[in-house]
Formats: structure tokens, sequence, C-alpha cells
């Protein structure tokens, strides 16, 4: 199989190019100019709001599957930069999905990479989440992921193609950037440990419940979507358990080195939050066998030894 990993600069990029490369794939990823990419794989520069350029190197590669990461995927980003989210995954998954549409092979499975955040606004009792709920997207990015599904539906039915989408929940790992909340705690201990800081850690919401996944189930998953998803569905990809943030901070806090005191920081307060995400990942059980295999404490406890190593 020759795979085409769309985006595969990001934190999860890398992780689905080890994942492939495992599994005896061929592997493409694109990055953009200032990027780089050190997997085990061939590297090309792409930007996809260049339709003609993306249009190009699909042709070119001609690729079993692609799977499409590219995307600004911080929440806190969208809501600073919202023209730039709309762009990025709006835009540049319309250039994607023509260019798959209009290439000289017909027969290109595409995964588009959508995000837990766009059921949004989740009704009383609703939990867990199936793939059927309404979406009431609850911010900039997680509407602009829901087009981006939307517009994977309509394309799969209108033109026949072979697309596959993913709702992805929470995940986190090794070498994911602070934005987010498990690498930002572990960062924060990390740095406190070495005597970078004060003992003090800065801390947003933490009663918000989330379904916490380790990448590497994550990219796990993709690679089974990839084999057995079926074209035109919509699949939940999560652990199938939410937890407080509250819990990843005590958590993590237990492995600290050092006594630290908490404090909120307003600044680190959303715009607007959603209390409770969780998932039914039932499909992707039935239709993959797949299911998330490492504990939350293990994946904050990596993630911290991560945030160690690297001498922050």
């Amino acid at each position: 199989m020759k795979a085409l990993i769309i985006g595969g600069a990001g934190f999860v990029g890398g992780y689905l190019i080890d994942a492939l490369r495992k599994n005896g794939a061929e592997v493409c990823a694109t990055c953009l100019e200032n990027e780089s990419i050190t997997g085990d794989c061939s590297v090309r520069t792409l930007d996809i709001l260049d339709a003609e350029k993306t249009a190009g190197l699909i042709n070119e590669e001609s690729p079993d599957v692609i799977f499409h990461l590219a995307a600004q995927s911080s929440v806190a980003v969208s809501w600073k930069r919202p023209q730039l989210t709309a762009d990025i995954n709006v835009k540049g998954t319309i250039n994607v999905l023509e260019a798959v549409r209009n290439a000289d092979r017909k027969d290109i499975r595409l995964l588009l990479i959508g995000s837990g955040e766009e059921y949004g606004f989740i009704r009383e009792g609703a939990c867990p989440i199936s793939e059927e709920e309404q979406l009431r997207p609850g911010n900039i990015y997680a509407a602009t992921k829901a087009c981006q599904g939307m517009l994977g539906e309509i394309y799969a039915r209108a033109y026949k193609m072979d697309v596959v989408m993913v709702r992805a929940f929470n995940h986190s790992g090794p070498r994911q950037l602070p934005i987010f909340v498990i690498s930002d705690f572990c960062r924060q201990i990390a740095e406190i440990e070495a005597g970078h800081r004060e003992p003090v850690m800065s801390v947003g919401n933490l009663s918000a419940r989330r379904d916490f996944t380790d990448v590497r189930d994550i990219v796990r998953a993709y690679c089974l979507l990839a084999e057995k998803g079926v074209s035109g569905r919509t699949y939940n990809v999560g652990r199938g358990h939410a937890v407080p943030v509250q819990y990843i901070l005590d958590t993590a806090l237990s492995l600290s080195k050092v006594p630290i005191e908490v404090k909120q920081d307003p600044a680190r307060m959303r715009a607007s939050d959603i209390p409770v995400i969780e998932p039914d990942v039932s499909r992707i059980k039935a239709d993959t066998g797949w299911s998330a295999g490492i504990t939350v404490e293990q994946t904050i406890a990596d993630t911290l030894d991560y945030w160690r190593k690297a001498g922050v």
C-alpha cells in the first residue's frame, strides 16, 4: 500500500508515519516550506491553499490512501485567528477533495480527520455521543471541522468517492505541543522540577470532562480505518470514557518530584467551553475491531518523561 499523509509535520503525522511503515506501507508525507519531517518516508512540500499544486502532487504520487491531517487544530488559536482557521480547515479541504475527485486514479481512499469538538453543545442525555447526533459546534475550530465532515459526506455521495470521515477526540502523548492540556501540565511540572520557574502551575477550566486517548492508539485506529472503514461513513475515535481535566492535573501532580501550588489563570479560560464530551465508539469497534489500549495514566507518565528529557 502507498499512503500519502497531507500535513505530516504535525504531532500526529510522525506517529502515523511510524505506524504505517511498521505495517509495510510506502509513505509520502507533505509539509510546509518552513517545516520538516524526519520519519522514514519521502517528503514533499505542499500548501493545501494552492489548489493547482495540491492536484498535481496527488496525481504524481498516485497513492492508495490519503490521510488528510493538515489543519489549524488549536481551539485557542481559532478564537484569535478565525480567518486562518477557516482558510486551512475549509478551503484547504475543498482543494484536497477536488484534487482527489479529478485525479487520474479513481480508486483513492481519503480519510478526513475531524474532531470530537464538532458535537459542541451536547443535549442532556446524549453522552456517550453517537455519530448520528446533531452537531452543535461551540467554537470556531469545531465549526470548521464540522464543515469539513459535511463536505466529505457530500463528495462521497455526489461523486461516488471513497471518503471516510473521522471525529477524533482529545489525543495526547510525547512530543505534543504544550498548547494542549496534558502536554501543558507535564511541561510546567518538568520546568518547575528543573528550577526554571516558580513552583506554581497555571491552569484553566478544570471541571470540563474530556475523552483522552493516546496518540499511538489514535494512529492505529486511522490505519485500521484505511483498511476496513466503510466509505461514506463517519467514525468516532476515542477511548469512550471522559474524565475531568482535574483528574489529568491530579495524576500529573502525583508524578511530580517537588510540591507545586496550583493557580487558575483567567487567560487560560476559553470564551466558550463544553462541560462534557464523551464518544460512543461502538461503530469503529464493530467495523475494525479497534479499541484504545494505552491508559490515560501511562500517557501522562510518558509525556512527563518526554519533557524531563527535553531539558525544558
